[in-house]
């Protein structure tokens, strides 16, 4: 979900705004690529997990009329451990992990919380896994308690290409985009991680200051009592990469919701109050509660976080919900306020589409199918489709850019087999011959893509998968063929 280092320069500059340098990315599989693997060596791979490797080899062995899906699987779904994970401990001892988000070296609260994620139901049986996954919570504790603004951290506090940022950046921040969600996902993974493990070791200490940070975080940016202590602007182009009004962002009304700065693209909200990020927010302190009563046995701060989950899920019951003329009541976007609602939907998760997926809204919500139809429409401004595909884009790459981040989103939240089917044939013909996903491809031409190594992305393709034949759904995924071109 950052823009980095590569992007078909095919594209004109008026289909794209980046802030970042760009560079020309073509991939092709060889011929007998079902063979083949694309994961490093093996003396090359950062971290190896028994259980992981089983899955992998279960999963070959079930896709066996589907090889070139079996073969996007086996590259995809151990890649954050093949490439982005670095486990060690800290001098008195403990698990931490750096999680790198892929091909740049920084790690996202955000992204390092999704890219571990899928790995967590095997932890239970793999000892080194389990540590690994309890290393990557701690360090995110960790990181939030340096900066709950910050969305992105270097390994070590040695600076950062945005440190010239009108924010208050220190050494050990990559970026500080401040984001609702990066303070959600290490309470999801967290939470996740102790209901499958068992182990609430986590929750120690550190794990109450963390609370304490996010909570009065959140309070802060309900900006009940004004603009709070946070700002950012950038000396940029790009629009979706700074802050107006001074780096407060655009007016809002304080109404219960948490405003949010940027979006999970890293892109600057238009109107501050983003609806599916205050949806995880609200999930999100209802799971540290449960934690800090049952484990910590804190009712006061357990009642803190109850209670504001209560008001913000009060908000949004009042703000943020639009009544659409063809789709009847359907979730907005971002709102204000004031009354004010944006309709559009973002591939990046957090989004509308996404909250099924999260646990965030039922599935069979009337309110968020309403709203599923309305984002998979081009009514839904950022939905594009062309001859490569369809699915969800955002400013974050520009017009015309598919996210198979949104194609995956819509398998998960699908409950139409043939919807489902069509998403993994796309997700096959996308991937341009590498066996990989990437951030995005152009509608029309999927060998025009951006970013060739984003782990969460490839590891989201594997859990993708292993959801499907848990739901039982493997001759689907046996009728998947590889692209006539591939």
């Amino acid at each position: 979900m950052k823009r980095y280092l590569i992007i078909c320069l095919l594209l004109s500059a008026s289909q794209l705004s980046f802030s970042h340098s760009l560079a020309l990315s073509f991939s092709t599989a060889p011929a007998d690529n079902t063979q083949i693997t694309r994961r490093p060596p093996v003396e090359k791979r950062l971290f190896r997990s028994t259980a992981v490797e089983q899955k992998i080899q279960e999963v070959k062995q079930l896709l066996s009329n589907a090889p070139y899906l079996a073969w996007m699987f086996e590259n995809c779904f151990p890649n954050t451990l093949d490439t982005t994970v670095h486990y060690s401990t800290t001098d008195e001892g403990d698990d931490d992990t750096f999680v790198y988000t892929g091909d740049i070296h920084a790690m996202w609260l955000r992204d390092s919380g999704a890219q571990v994620w899928p790995y967590v139901q095997f932890a239970k049986n793999d000892e080194n896994l389990r540590r690994m996954i309890r290393g990557t919570i701690l360090r995110q504790f960790r990181l939030i308690c340096i900066d709950p603004y910050a969305n992105a951290f270097n390994i070590s506090p040695t600076g950062s290409e945005w440190e010239s940022d009108l924010t208050q950046m220190n050494p050990w921040l990559h970026e500080r985009k401040y984001e609702i969600d990066s303070l959600c996902y290490p309470i999801r993974l967290a939470y996740e991680y102790w209901l499958q493990t068992g182990d609430d070791t986590i929750f120690g200490d550190l794990w109450k200051e963390t609370v304490k940070l996010i909570l009065k975080t959140f309070r802060e940016q309900q900006r009940k009592g004004g603009n709070g202590p946070y700002r950012f602007q950038r000396r940029t182009p790009v629009q979706y990469d700074t802050m107006s009004h001074s780096g407060y962002g655009n007016p809002i009304k304080p109404c219960g919701l948490i405003a949010s700065a940027f979006r999970p693209s890293d892109d600057s909200t238009v109107l501050l109050f983003l609806i599916p990020s205050n949806f995880m927010a609200v999930t999100s302190l209802r799971k540290a509660a449960d934690v800090l009563t049952r484990v910590n046995h804190d009712a006061a701060l357990a009642n803190e976080c109850t209670t504001l989950a209560d008001e913000v899920e009060t908000a949004l019951r009042k703000h943020a919900v639009h009544k659409h003329p063809k789709y009847g009541k359907i979730y907005a976007y971002e709102v204000d306020g004031f009354g004010n609602q944006l309709l559009m939907d973002d591939a990046n998760v957090p989004s509308l589409l996404a909250m099924a997926y999260l646990g965030d809204v039922s599935p069979q919500n009337p309110i968020y199918r309403n709203t599923r139809r309305f984002v998979l429409s081009h009514d839904n401004p950022y939905f594009f489709s062309g001859k490569a595909g369809e699915g969800i884009g955002g400013p974050h790459v520009g017009f015309d850019m598919i996210w198979p981040m949104s194609i995956m989103m819509r398998a998960f939240t699908s409950t139409n087999d043939e919807e489902i089917r069509q998403c993994l044939q796309m997700l096959v013909d996308t991937d341009a011959g590498t066996g990989f996903i990437h951030e995005a491809f152009h509608k029309d031409d999927a060998t025009r893509y951006t970013r060739p190594w984003f782990a969460w992305q490839n590891t989201l393709f594997g859990e993708l998968i292993l959801k499907l034949i848990a739901d039982g759904k493997l001759s689907l995924l046996n009728s998947i063929t590889p692209h006539p071109t591939h």
